[in-house]
């Protein structure tokens, strides 16, 4: 798995984990078997070789002790069986759709301000926070430090969170938030738009000028970091994700997938069109790729190069679908 896949896990947490069954708490432990305390005192002298102040340790890892929950939702992540329509119908309901559109006329100026510097449009920032974090309302519930240092202690991902831990301690040695009020994921993921500690220290922004790089509590850092990710990943301003589509009968299936581009009078050509069966949209240049929703079948959508972008948020057809559908329906008034 690689990082984008793994600071995500189940974006739509606030879904996923409602339907979690109550189950047995696991034990906990690294693969050394070394007790907590111990691995905690090496984590301590890695963090300070690191150049972390001691006083920040002292007070980020004060009566730490590893959380049964997390190791639970680690382990025990339920199957993610529904399908695209099913999914659709609870990440971009209609009462989603209405909160965004009465955030992006909220925070119009601050949108277009930023829009303006990072070349993302306000509709697709609007998106981003509303399905990651219902627009700052559910923000994990989890100590970050906590979660990480669990699940680096646990020892089935140990690297990959290790390091995240030790970037959360660095946050907080920097001044960005206390220890007890950097809350997020069970995974890890904190702050409007559910960013991973590593994520944070490549894309987090001071937008304000304060000194802090607030993603929890400041929107003007909020919408900027997410604003600044994007543009940094190749976000294209000028254009948008990309449209739903249908597909004729007996149509090639080979062209089905991100390995194929091709300009939307190509693919008018092999008989692709709107869903009401007009006629594409035709744009010399812009190219697009065919995919299905639910890998080779399900509804068909033509997507621009801002869905790819997308997939490097979070490498799910379905989330990245839903951005766009979401974004879409938002609209920009």
């Amino acid at each position: 798995m690689d990082f984008m896949s793994k600071r995500r896990y189940l974006h739509a947490r606030g879904i996923l984990l409602a339907a979690l069954l109550a189950v047995s708490v696991p034990s906990i432990g690294n693969a050394a078997d070394q007790d907590f305390a111990s691995w905690l005192q090496g984590l301590r002298a890695d963090a300070l070789g690191k150049g972390i102040r001691p006083e920040t340790l002292d007070r980020a890892l004060k009566g730490l002790a590893p959380i049964p929950r997390v190791v639970e939702l680690d382990r025990k992540q339920p199957e993610f069986s529904l399908t695209f329509e099913q999914y659709l119908a609870r990440v971009v309901p209609q009462v989603r759709v209405d909160q965004g559109k009465a955030r992006l006329k909220e925070h119009h100026e601050l949108l277009a301000e930023i829009s303006k510097k990072y070349g993302v449009q306000p509709r697709f920032i609007v998106a981003f926070w509303g399905i990651e974090s219902d627009f700052g309302r559910l923000d994990g519930g989890f100590s970050v430090i906590q979660s990480l240092a669990t699940l680096a202690y646990d020892g089935r991902r140990s690297t990959f969170f290790r390091g995240e831990l030790i970037r959360a301690l660095r946050i907080v040695d920097q001044g960005h938030i206390a220890p007890e009020t950097m809350r997020g994921s069970w995974a890890g993921a904190m702050g409007h738009f559910q960013f991973m500690p590593s994520t944070f220290e490549s894309y987090a922004v001071d937008y304000d000028g304060d000194g802090k790089r607030d993603i929890w509590a400041n929107k003007r850092d909020a919408f900027a970091s997410a604003a600044n990710y994007l543009s940094k990943s190749g976000w294209k301003g000028d254009q948008t994700w990309g449209r739903a589509a249908k597909v004729p009968a007996g149509f090639n299936m080979s062209l089905v997938g991100l390995d194929t581009k091709k300009s939307l009078e190509e693919w008018q050509k092999l008989g692709v069109t709107r869903t009401d069966g007009g006629p594409l949209p035709i744009r010399a240049d812009v190219s697009a790729s065919l995919v299905l929703a639910e890998g080779t079948k399900g509804p068909a959508f033509l997507i621009y190069d801002n869905y790819r972008v997308t997939l490097k948020w979070n490498r799910s057809t379905f989330f990245a679908v839903a951005v766009g559908t979401l974004a879409e329906r938002i609209g920009d008034s």
